[in-house]
């Protein structure tokens, strides 16, 4: 995509499933603060397989202005640890390149809400490690929650994302990097990938608030 300053995504089929990169690109452009997104996914990777993949080559040469980096929830205790020297490693090369580090928080699977707290208290610590931007969006599910308790944001298999999740973690994302406000963006919007997507409109303005609530 041209415009706008460049963003990589790096993780794993909760970053790939319902395009959430290009959702994000088409909230910010819908905003008025464009984004130009590329990603390196691969089912179940964390940040230490990316890193064997060799990805840290293509953030040294790529010019990316954010690198927004996830893996799994890392709720457990050697999870965490991994998650945080695996992101201060990638966070070198991302900052020799120009660029900063954000963390794509996620969420426990649906059989685990007590692990909530962990996995943001992973996330947090590893974006505090690098001086990163924190993007809160299992956060943001838990808010939503609040307002509306029969959102489905999980879908069939109780961890990845329906639709309505990853707009909700767009949402997120794309406030974090642009700072740009999240409510009254369209609940419709057309990726470069040429599909069109669209939510409840009452989804959506929960969405909304609930992005806006975890990124304060």
């Amino acid at each position: 995509a041209s415009g706008g300053e460049r963003v990589l995504f790096v993780g794993n089929s909760l970053t790939e499933g319902n395009e959430l990169p290009l959702l994000v690109e088409a909230l910010a452009r819908a905003g008025g603060r464009p984004v130009a997104v590329d990603s390196v996914t691969r089912g179940g990777f964390s940040l230490e397989d990316h890193w064997g993949l060799g990805t840290q080559s293509r953030i040294a040469g790529g010019g990316y202005r954010f690198v927004v980096l996830q893996q799994g929830p890392s709720a457990l205790a050697e999870s965490r640890v991994n998650l945080r020297e695996w992101t201060r490693r990638f966070d070198e090369v991302i900052r020799k390149a120009g660029g900063r580090t954000a963390l794509y928080m996620v969420w426990p699977e649906s059989y685990r809400p007590q692990a909530f707290p962990e996995v943001s208290a992973s996330y947090r610590l590893a974006a505090e490690d690098v001086g990163g931007i924190l993007l809160p969006a299992g956060e943001a599910w838990l808010a939503a929650w609040q307002a509306d308790k029969e959102l489905r944001l999980y879908g069939p298999d109780g961890f990845h994302p329906t639709l309505l999740g990853s707009y909700l973690a767009a949402l997120v994302i794309y406030g974090g990097v642009t700072g740009g406000p999240t409510v009254g963006l369209p609940a419709q919007l057309r990726l470069r990938s040429g599909r069109t997507i669209e939510v409840p409109a009452r989804d959506a303005a929960v969405a909304q608030q609930a992005a806006a609530q975890a990124l304060r």
